[in-house]
């Protein structure tokens, strides 16, 4: 038996967003604790599991935040490093009117690009169901190295590896450097979330299941792949089957934040339950259906990380759209 269900490595930073104006007519921002993998965790850990996450913030105001808010949602923060020289990540989130969102980063550099190998417990990992990571800890040597040691040591111990290549292109050098990444990461894992642009970009297919069938041609060892489609549903691809789930709109959203990593730890959630060899489209259903919902809830709320919608909340959800 392993301690952990799932450890997530990766980005941890400060999402502000926009929340009204001042007297004067100039933009309100709340500093919302943010960061892929952690949102994923924090989902996680709503639904009942054991989560960890190894990266690394400032030893600074909004480092000590940020470790408090994920020790606050049950997020083991043991193998969160804080750097003594260099700030914490902040991104700047801009949203449009249809809740979809912009973002203009600081981080050159940022904590969480200082990650190192020597900072990535092998211990930790090889007591891990599962190991998720996506591409901005790819995006700096570094870093990447790190990613690439932990990567090598959850295939090493057993774990299943989970994969959201989460693309950010201001990040990146270039879209090359990004796509050689994104390359590399499908190598290892076996759980693939993608969005919809993401598999566009990346495959150069304008069809989802030609994207889907490029990618498993190259990366045959893929057990399940998630097309996230936004306002579209979502969409799985397992074995010979393919099961499309349509979306939960609201029309009290607010911006999107977090709703691809709610998605993406409710379909953890639902591997951890099941395993990957034998699911079922009924099963594979029942998980985009839940998974939809929750990510549905999350478009409702300012920020992710803090405000992740309750099993209760999404059940309740679902009884009343049945």
């Amino acid at each position: 038996m392993k301690k952990y269900d799932v450890t997530a490595l990766g980005e941890l930073l400060i999402d502000f967003t926009e929340n009204g104006k001042s007297g004067q007519g100039n933009p309100l921002f709340e500093a919302n604790p943010g960061g892929a993998p952690c949102n994923v965790l924090a989902m996680l850990a709503k639904l009942g599991r054991k989560v960890s996450f190894i990266g690394k913030v400032g030893n600074d105001f909004f480092g000590k935040q940020l470790k408090d808010a994920i020790t606050e949602v049950g997020i083991d923060a043991s193998h969160l490093q804080m750097d003594d020289e260099i700030h914490t990540t902040l991104a700047l989130v801009h949203t449009f009117e249809d809740g979809d969102r912009d973002f203009s980063f600081y981080r050159n550099p940022g904590a969480d690009m200082m990650l190192t190998e020597e900072e990535v417990s092998e211990e930790l990992i090889a007591d891990s169901k599962i190991f998720h990571f996506g591409t901005l800890s790819m995006t700096h040597e570094g870093v990447r190295k790190a990613t690439i040691k932990a990567l090598e040591l959850a295939k090493k111990h057993g774990a299943l590896i989970s994969f959201d290549p989460n693309l950010r292109p201001p990040l990146w050098n270039s879209l090359e450097e990004a796509k050689e990444q994104v390359l590399y990461g499908l190598k290892f894992c076996d759980v693939l979330k993608i969005s919809d642009n993401e598999i566009q970009w990346l495959t150069g297919k304008g069809d989802f299941t030609e994207g889907v069938c490029w990618i498993r041609e190259r990366y045959p060892d893929i057990s399940l792949i998630l097309v996230s489609m936004g306002r579209d549903g979502s969409r799985a691809y397992y074995k010979d089957s393919i099961v499309e789930v349509a979306p939960f709109l609201q029309e009290n959203t607010i911006e999107t934040t977090g709703a691809g990593d709610t998605f993406c730890a409710c379909v953890l959630n639902y591997v951890c339950a099941h395993g990957l060899s034998d699911l079922t489209e009924d099963g594979l259903k029942e998980m985009l259906t839940f998974a939809n919902a929750a990510a549905s809830l999350i478009t409702t709320r300012k920020g992710a990380l803090r405000v992740m919608p309750t099993r209760e909340e999404v059940e309740k959800m679902l009884a009343e759209r049945a």
